[in-house]
């Protein structure tokens, strides 16, 4: 992706009065920033339904692009790098959200498209049950299977699940509700620095962003829009960390939650969530694993090394099985991968992966990527 469409696309996100899905839908119609403000001063020529203030608002954006290409300019000396939306490198998962940020800063050097993403969230007054199951959980977890870990960089549970992903050897990457000019907390630099090469900062926010109340309201849908499951490790009856919970089943991904006692004030709200059938009980990374289907690797894996052979391609006719030699031979992969290399129309291919999920052969992941179980 060339620097002019970064800079078209950020400028676009400086427009006042255009909301996130109007810009979203207005990239979807023209094919690229770019396209826009090439044709700013006469936008009705290649979208005729474009409403007269979107259209003076565009035509009217001098100014943005001024703002963009600084923005653009402060990023590369930063070591930051812009994530429009049509950007390959963009979050996939994430960009399945119809509320999904038209530009990402990003610092570090974690995959965003990690094949499991865990987020984790919870309160900011963890008590030492929260940080031992975290601890368990991230030890567990090594025992398994490579996550990535997503949370909010806060006081409690988010800078706990920091430090014990990193401390286990797994990526991390903090969700900021500011730019990367700056971070909040600072007391947690430390930490940062150290996903800065185990992970990394993201967020949708330019420099020169301060960390802002309603910013961090915002920032939860990301923390829960990048990953295929929201774990809530402690909250009290009302706290943030439901609110991500929510808007994770919204998008329908998976949602659990850490039991406790009864009397713990730290505890009722994921008692609660279990108790209301939103969110599944999780006691320890056993449980995670096996619910989001991720025990199947370790299973395939110590077959191979017992030299137990595995039989994928009975009762597959000719296009099953090609399919599940493309995903054998490449690893995950999206529907549009899979047409391209499999030459099976879109309309064919569809109800193949179903055939497919039917068999137990293949599961469907977020982001639109398919694995082979």
């Amino acid at each position: 992706m060339n620097e002019q469409e970064k800079i078209n696309a950020i400028a676009l996100t400086q427009l006042s009065y255009i909301s996130l899905a109007a810009i979203r839908e207005l990239l979807r119609l023209a094919g690229s920033a770019t396209e826009v403000m090439d044709n700013r001063t006469n936008l009705r020529d290649i979208l005729p339904d474009i409403s007269a203030k979107m259209e003076r608002a565009i035509a009217c954006s001098d100014e943005a692009l001024r703002k963009a290409e600084a923005e653009f300019a402060w990023a590369t000396d930063n070591g930051v790098t812009v994530l429009p939306i049509s950007s390959p490198d963009y979050p996939q998962r994430l960009a399945e959200c119809p509320d999904a940020p038209a530009v990402l800063y990003f610092k570090g050097n974690g995959n965003l498209n990690h094949k499991k993403i865990i987020s984790v969230v919870g309160t900011r007054h963890c008590t030492i049950y929260g940080h031992d199951f975290l601890r368990n959980l991230m030890a567990g977890l090594r025992a398994y299977t490579e996550v990535l870990v997503v949370s909010g960089l806060a006081y409690g549970i988010d800078i706990i699940a920091h430090r014990e992903a990193l401390d286990n050897g797994f990526p991390t990457v903090a969700v900021l509700a500011h730019g990367l000019d700056q971070l909040y907390p600072s007391c947690h630099r430390d930490t940062a620095k150290k996903m800065l090469s185990q992970g990394g900062l993201l967020t949708e926010y330019p420099s020169q962003t301060t960390a802002m109340k309603g910013n961090f309201v915002q920032r939860n849908r990301i923390v829960a829009g990048l990953s295929d499951c929201t774990l809530l490790v402690e909250s009290a009856a009302k706290g943030g960390g439901l609110i991500t919970m929510t808007i994770a089943r919204d998008y329908n991904r998976d949602t659990f939650a850490v039991p406790g006692a009864v009397n713990a004030e730290y505890s009722r709200g994921c008692n609660n969530l279990i108790r209301d059938n939103c969110a599944a009980l999780v006691n320890d990374a056993d449980d995670l694993v096996k619910a989001m289907g991720w025990d199947d690797e370790q299973k395939l894996g110590s077959a191979r090394q017992e030299g137990i052979p595995r039989q994928l391609f009975d009762n597959l006719d000719d296009d099953e099985a090609a399919i599940v030699k493309i995903l054998q031979d490449t690893g995950d992969q999206q529907v549009n991968v899979l047409t391209v290399k499999s030459g099976i129309p879109i309309s064919k291919l569809l109800p193949l992966l179903f055939n497919l999920e039917m068999k137990g052969v293949v599961r469907a992941l977020a982001g639109g990527n398919y694995h082979l179980l």
